[in-house]
């Protein structure tokens, strides 16, 4: 069995490698190809190009790769024409993504959608094309699945995948003792997984933190960089600062469960810190034209990150209801948010220092974070991912397990649907 692989995101990376591992474990002949980036190829993947070089966002830097975009889509069909593949497997990046869909439904070959595109969030008419190319939905959302549903694409709901990794991470005891036996609390800095994020958003921390610092002396603070070549833009930044911040490369683990609270770009990273129940602040900076058009355009939900969304009873926007995180009645969420093209720096030391200044706030935004841990945080969903998979393909492979209750409401919803 052959199944093929197209995965542009550093995070989508992670996924589909242990996608691949349980694939793996589960059919151990069975052959992983196509497009991801070390970690696929780490777990037995046989990669053609590493597309996560490409994860750029915005339509004029993906214009100015379209060359690069076009030639890999061609590649793709020729090895669909010639190989026929059991199966395709898109993790994320919905825009190149559609070209390979389009190219496995033009060969007859079944396509799996695993972490879907947020859709739902942004771009709700783009589930014609979903319904039309991809033939399986596997969600990572508990109310994704039902959307889907509603809008008659086979989905199901298995879980986020994220937690899986955090649940099997090996950390360093020793560097994470270290940082918290050094005096003074620690403030993890987050400043996103693509160097565009870095560059939007590293400023606006830096600010913050360093008001935070002039409030609190004894704070201090840690840069988490998901590479070299991002430590390299931190340090310039934080070169002229007079006041403790560190920059590592492959620490984010023990930096995040060391640290009191956190600063971060909106990302899958939300998850990790709701695991380790880190009360967080979320920035996300964009251009105002970018801010403006997602505004009035795009944006169909209250919150741009994933613990919101799973913390809300409704995530949609019902006539003009978004989130503001200066209006009254939004305080309780439970990590205050900012997309934005303004200097909010004031606004998020003003949080931190609150939760570094009142314990009693801190705790009851710990206990918050616990409790809705509990009902989400499940792992498994790559190995149920991998079973669903299988049971497509191999008539007699083992039924697929729900992640906890609530799948089984969920499908039970369908199934009045389905006899309605």
């Amino acid at each position: 069995m052959k199944v093929f692989f197209s995965v542009g995101e550093p995070s989508g990376d992670l996924h589909g490698a242990n996608l691949i591992k349980e694939l793996r474990r589960e059919s151990p002949g069975i052959e992983c190809v196509g497009y991801g980036g070390p970690k696929m190829a780490a777990a037995g993947c046989h990669l053609h190009a590493d597309l996560t070089q490409l994860a750029v966002m915005w339509i004029l830097r993906v214009l100015l790769n379209l060359h690069h975009f076009w030639r890999l889509w061609r590649r793709a069909e020729d090895y669909f024409r010639d190989e026929r593949p059991d199966a395709i497997v898109l993790i994320d990046y919905p825009g190149f993504n559609w070209w390979i869909a389009r190219a496995a439904k033009k060969y007859s070959i079944p396509v799996f959608y695993y972490g879907v595109p947020q859709m739902w969030a942004w771009a709700p008419w783009r589930v014609r094309k979903m319904r039309r190319l991809v033939d399986h939905v596997l969600c990572k959302l508990p109310f994704e699945a039902e959307w889907y549903r509603q809008r008659n694409c086979h989905a199901t709901y298995l879980g986020h995948p994220y937690f899986d990794e955090v649940e099997r991470q090996q950390v360093d005891q020793a560097f994470g003792d270290a940082q918290s036996c050094r005096a003074g609390r620690l403030v993890t800095i987050l400043p996103g997984s693509r160097t565009q994020e870095v560059v939007k958003n590293l400023r606006g921390f830096l600010s913050a933190a360093e008001q935070i610092h002039r409030s609190i002396p004894d704070s201090r603070f840690a840069i988490a960089s998901f590479n070299e070549k991002q430590a390299a833009i931190a340090r310039d930044q934080t070169a002229r600062l007079d006041f403790p911040i560190e920059v590592f490369v492959g620490r984010t683990p023990e930096l995040i469960r060391s640290s009191y609270c956190c600063l971060a770009c909106s990302g899958s990273v939300s998850l990790e810190l709701l695991y380790h129940a880190k009360p967080t602040v979320i920035l996300y900076r964009v251009g105002w034209f970018p801010y403006t058009m997602a505004r009035r355009f795009f944006i169909k939900v209250k919150f741009i990150t994933l613990v919101n969304l799973l913390a809300a009873d409704d995530p949609f926007l019902r006539g003009g209801e978004s989130y503001d995180p200066r209006a009254a009645g939004d305080e309780g969420v439970l990590f205050p948010e900012h997309l934005t093209y303004r200097d909010c720096a004031p606004q998020i030391a003003r949080q931190v220092i609150y939760w570094l200044t009142d314990e009693a706030g801190y705790q009851d935004r710990v206990r918050q974070l616990d409790e809705l841990k509990r009902q989400h945080a499940i792992s498994g969903a790559s190995h149920r991912a991998a079973t669903y998979i299988l049971q497509q393909l191999v008539p007699d492979a083992p039924p697929l397990a729900g992640p906890h209750f609530e799948l089984r409401k969920v499908e039970r919803s369908w199934q009045a649907a389905d006899k309605k």
